[in-house]
Order: C-alpha cells, then sequence, then structure tokens
C-alpha cells in the first residue's frame, strides 16, 4: 500500500530514522566492548532488530506500508542493511576510545536510557499519523523498543546492577 505523508509525519519519521541510526551505532559499538559474552549477544541481537526497524521506516519515508510478516532483510535489502550496519559501525568508534571504555554497567545504563527515549518518541509519532496500518507498523516497533529495554532490564537486575527501590 502506498501512502502520501504530511510534512509533520515526514519530519517525524525522520526523526525516528536518526533515532534508530543511533541505536544501531551503540548497540553495534557496544557489542564489542562488553566483557560479558551474554550482553554482546544481547546487543548484537537488539542491533540486527534495531537494523530491520531502521528499514521499516525507509520503507515509511518512500510512502510504502511494509507488511509486518515480511522479512526485511532479503536479497539487496540484506546487502544494503550490512552496509549500513558497518556505517554506523565505523562511526561509532569515538564511544571506543581509550580515554573512554564503559563498563557492562555503563553501557547497560546508557542503552536503557536510549531505549526509553525512543520508545516515547514513538509516541508522538504514533498519534501524528494519520494512517491506520502506518500507527500499526510504528506501534509494532515501540513494542520492540519496549521489550530491548526488557531485556536490558532484566540483565541489569540478574547481575546486580540494577536494584528497583
Amino acid at each position: 500500500m502506498t501512502i502520501s505523508l504530511t510534512s509533520k509525519e515526514r519530519s517525524l519519521l525522520e526523526d525516528q530514522k536518526s533515532h534508530e541510526e543511533l541505536c544501531i551505532q551503540k548497540y553495534t559499538g557496544y557489542a564489542r566492548q562488553a566483557s560479558d559474552p551474554q550482553l554482546q549477544n544481547l546487543f548484537q541481537n537488539h542491533a540486527k532488530i534495531e537494523q530491520e526497524h531502521l528499514n521499516t521506516i525507509n520503507q515509511l519515508l518512500s510512502g510504502q506500508i511494509p507488511a509486518m510478516n515480511q522479512q526485511q532483510n532479503q536479497g539487496q535489502g540484506q546487502q544494503q542493511s550490512q552496509q549500513q550496519t558497518q556505517q554506523s559501525t565505523n562511526s561509532f568508534q569515538a564511544y571506543g576510545t581509550p580515554a573512554f571504555q564503559p563498563t557492562d554497567m555503563e553501557m547497560c545504563n546508557d542503552l536503557l536510557m536510549t531505549e526509553k527515549y525512543v520508545s516515547g518518541t514513538y509516541d508522538t509519532t504514533i498519534f501524528e499519523s494519520r494512517d491506520t496500518q502506518m500507527r500499526q507498523v510504528l506501534n509494532h516497533i515501540q513494542k520492540e523498543e519496549q521489550e530491548h529495554g526488557d531485556a536490558i532490564f532484566k540483565y541489569m537486575e540478574s547481575k546486580g546492577m540494577y536494584t528497583p527501590q
């Protein structure tokens, strides 16, 4: 299905695109820096899902409503996705400089705050979208962002890094 975006919808989607790119950068870079293999795997998995989110946002920006069940990383799309992930990874180098080597806990805190923020920005984008199918697609992404936050929270809690009061 093809949609015509309002200028506000386009602007909000561009914001979500930049958020997804940042999430990919953080998850990819932190996966390389994490000392715990369990955390490395968690971050790598989240980076792949964030790349799917970015692909979906790009489809919306091109005026297409993606199918919810569609495999988004096939054929040429997969090659493009790998190139985008590599570009994102390369631009993340500053976080891994010798002057700043975050601990697993600091990385988790940063990503948990990032997921809280990104999930919240999806609220506005969802409510400002005219098309019901577009809202459903964005709601699906938002749910996955919340699941990322939940997984990070559970990891932190299991390692004694986060104790709710």
